[in-house]
């Protein structure tokens, strides 16, 4: 994508990741960012101090289906590209309701691709040539690996087992179908689990250290053997602008660290750093608040991630060990107890906290 000065429209710009991205953007790059969320209750302008003011910075309030909504920004900013964040996320979410899922992440990509193919094909041949649209997806359409089974890569085959990730895989069919039919230019981006800064507290990390805060048990699932890669925000940010700046149109990037973690070593981890760094007044440990609770339905047990393409392509090295991760994200909650304690206030039904 050319440097010079472009516009990006980003949708769901106001979640976790996000929001993480569009200040990042604001930050390392001259970029002028058009950031389009509906603002359920997982995005939020709290806490945007000058980012959400910033001149490059033009926000909108709407949702992803709105067609003429989408036509509107597009023909009036012009953009050069456009990044695809938006969607509706946590799994527990998606069992208890899949409905919504499938209109935010099927229909919803649906509709945002066939306005930017509209857009994009009465563009000029050198903007043409310039445009892409990278979508963002999750490393969990590729299922459930086996403890000896390789880890994902971008050849693994799609096996979705809940409908958070049956609804993302579609939107990915939709993205390459739109590219291979129409030759639209797309690159798709599937990362593994996020922790960071602004995260809502109902995923594991952001909700153990809520938790921990309040006094309150931390929930784990089963026996907590499921295992993850855990990536941070800013790490994934990094990834995002090299794979719209430098990827190759067509072409498909997993994002992960490599490292694979279990659940329960995951909170023992959180507890350990939490007793270094906000300890409980009785003087024991925040382990003793780890809870096992029954297990969530068709649990994926591990996730593993082979990003070698990425690296060797891109150049892109993840930047943040876990250890060190965790710890900076510790001290952005115990720093930031305003921001949580609003979002929990008003955008949230505090007995779904058990759930992770």
């Amino acid at each position: 994508m050319n440097q010079q000065r472009p516009t990006v429209l980003i949708t769901g710009g106001a979640g976790f990741i996000g929001s993480n991205l569009v200040m990042h953007l604001l930050r390392d790059t001259d970029w002028h960012i058009v950031n389009l969320d509906a603002l359920t209750y997982a995005g939020n302008l709290e806490g945007w101090g000058d980012y959400l003011t910033h001149p490059r910075h033009h926000f909108v309030q709407g949702n992803l289906t709105d067609a003429s909504l989408l036509q509107h920004l597009l023909q009036t900013h012009q953009p050069r590209a456009v990044m695809h964040l938006a969607a509706e996320s946590h799994v527990d979410r998606s069992i208890d309701g899949p409905s919504v899922f499938v209109q935010t992440n099927v229909c919803g990509t649906a509709v945002l691709l066939e306005q930017c193919l509209h857009y994009w094909q009465q563009l000029s041949t050198p903007a043409k040539r310039d445009f892409r649209l990278l979508h963002l997806s999750t490393d969990e359409v590729h299922g459930s690996l086996g403890p000896l089974d390789a880890p994902f890569c971008e050849s693994t085959r799609y096996a979705p087992r809940s409908p958070y990730s049956a609804t993302k895989a579609a939107a990915d069919h939709l993205v390459r179908a739109w590219h291979h039919t129409y030759g639209f230019p797309c690159i798709v981006a599937n990362a593994s689990n996020n922790y960071g800064p602004r995260q809502f507290p109902e995923k594991l990390i952001p909700l153990a250290i809520v938790k921990l805060m309040q006094g309150a048990p931390i929930p784990l699932y089963g026996d907590g053997s499921q295992i993850r890669d855990w990536l941070h925000v800013s790490d994934h940010c990094l990834a995002l602008t090299k794979i719209l700046s430098h990827g190759t149109i067509g072409d498909s990037y997993i994002i992960g660290t490599g490292i694979e973690t279990t659940n329960l070593s995951l909170l023992r981890l959180l507890c350990e750093q939490m007793d270094e760094m906000h300890p409980r007044a009785d003087g024991n440990s925040y382990a003793s608040a780890i809870t096992p609770v029954s297990d969530r339905p068709g649990h994926d047990h591990r996730y593993a991630i082979d990003a070698t393409h990425l690296r060797r392509s891109l150049s892109w090295q993840p930047q943040t060990d876990l250890r060190q991760g965790l710890r900076e994200t510790i001290a952005w909650y115990l720093a930031h107890p305003e921001w949580w304690q609003a979002i929990l206030a008003h955008r949230y039904n505090m007995s779904r906290l058990g759930k992770s």
